[in-house]
């Protein structure tokens, strides 16, 4: 016969036992963590091939038509990454999709180095940036749906771990390559992302997947957008997509610009690294004015506004300043990439809505970048000077600071007032 401390104790026993999810401090830290870890290999395989060309040019005995194809995938590839991510990653969940993502890069990464000829090496840059395609578009929504209350701060943090390792990865491979070989220079970057693999396996654990994600309330506003008819969406596509295009413009053409305008070579490469170093001074600044308050209209007509004034100098004045224009399109650039990475999660009401938003604005945003290069190319070998492609450049510079009023007003996807 059960005494009724008997039954008080079976009762204990019976109670389903309650999940105690992590605690906020938690799950900050290893969001933080994972995205910091996500960014070491998200920019260090692109620009690695820019400093080691020669090299890899005579070990594969490859012409220079098949560097540029290495050298314009990326941005066609991000851009396929970014128009399919969004589907992926809802239906298999944003966690999911990331884990697999960044085993595809690190292969990638091996895999254009343990096959050393032409076919390997494209195999390879493919795989790995498709790869950071679906990268770039996932990891707004994960910063929203896990860290809501930090979104500027974990979004500047990741985007400055993306340039800072870029201007290692960019600064030691050469030599690293003339003590190891090119092989290992290229190819010994993929640890990383061992190390990126083990610490979204482990938040996939504890955090569990995004991918069943409930309907936000209707005082939120409509979950169901179509992010492609709506205005926002196109405006902060345009307003990345410009200043990916005088990113990838400027990266490509700086020196050369400076050089014939009778600049020294070592001069003018001093400058592209100026424009590269200012990053990290626009990232930090940014999410500091971005924490402490200050409206994020005024930063971002700012920041295109640097851009005007620097391809204007870079344009029509003599070298002497050229310090100053690279430094100024080199923090705007950055500060312009943050922002808009920042609003994928700030204007939108659900994960689904982010990553939507995410992938359609970088797909048209990269579409936009990869006729920047191409085309500047093409007329300065048609006109035999940089006067045209640079006024086509400052036009659009122009036009990008009214684009950044428009997408920085305090307006969610839909348009609806915040």
């Amino acid at each position: 016969m059960s005494t009724p401390s008997d039954l008080q104790s079976n009762s204990h026993l019976d109670k389903p036992k309650v999940y105690n999810p992590p605690s906020c401090k938690f799950t900050f830290w290893l969001v933080l963590c994972a995205m910091i870890l996500l960014g070491t290999n998200m920019r260090g395989p692109i620009v690695a091939l820019g400093s080691i060309k020669p090299v890899v040019e005579a070990a594969l005995n490859i012409s220079g038509t098949q560097i540029g194809w290495l050298g314009a995938v990326p941005m066609l590839t991000f851009a396929v990454g970014a128009l399919i991510s969004p589907a992926i990653g809802k239906r298999f969940g944003i966690e999911n999709t990331l884990i697999v993502m960044i085993v595809m890069l690190t292969f990638g990464m091996v895999l254009r180095v343990v096959v050393p000829t032409w076919i390997g090496f494209l195999s390879g840059t493919v795989i790995l940036t498709l790869a950071i395609g679906f990268a770039n578009t996932l990891a707004a929504p994960v910063i929203k749906e896990r860290t809501p209350n930090n979104i500027p701060l974990i979004t500047g943090l990741f985007s400055l771990t993306m340039t800072v390792t870029a201007g290692i990865v960019a600064g030691v491979v050469l030599p690293l390559s003339e003590r190891v070989g090119w092989q290992w220079a290229l190819g010994g970057w993929s640890f990383l992302g061992i190390f990126a693999i083990a610490i979204w396996i482990f938040l996939r654990i504890r955090l569990g997947s995004s991918s069943n994600q409930a309907v936000a309330p209707v005082e939120q506003g409509p979950s169901k957008i179509s992010v492609w008819r709506t205005a926002f969406a196109w405006q902060i596509a345009v307003f990345m997509g410009i200043q990916s295009l005088l990113y990838y413009t400027v990266a490509s053409f700086l020196p050369a610009i400076l050089s014939s305008k009778g600049m020294s070579e070592i001069q003018a490469g001093q400058m592209a690294s100026v424009f590269q170093f200012m990053a990290p001074v626009a990232i930090i600044t940014l999410t500091w004015l971005v924490n402490r308050g200050r409206p994020i209209q005024a930063l971002a007509v700012l920041a295109a506004v640097f851009n005007v004034i620097g391809i204007l100098g870079l344009s029509y004045t003599s070298t002497d300043w050229a310090w100053l224009w690279s430094a100024l399109m080199g923090a705007g650039c950055s500060a312009i990439f943050t922002l808009s990475m920042m609003l994928f999660s700030l204007r939108t009401y659900t994960t689904n809505q982010a990553s939507e938003l995410s992938g359609m604005a970088q797909f048209v945003g990269y579409i936009i970048a990869f006729f920047g290069p191409l085309g500047t190319g093409w007329l300065n070998e048609a006109t035999d000077n940089w006067d045209l492609p640079l006024l086509i450049i400052l036009i659009l510079m122009i036009l990008n600071v009214g684009i950044a009023w428009l997408v920085s007003r305090p307006v969610m996807v839909d348009g609806k007032k915040i």
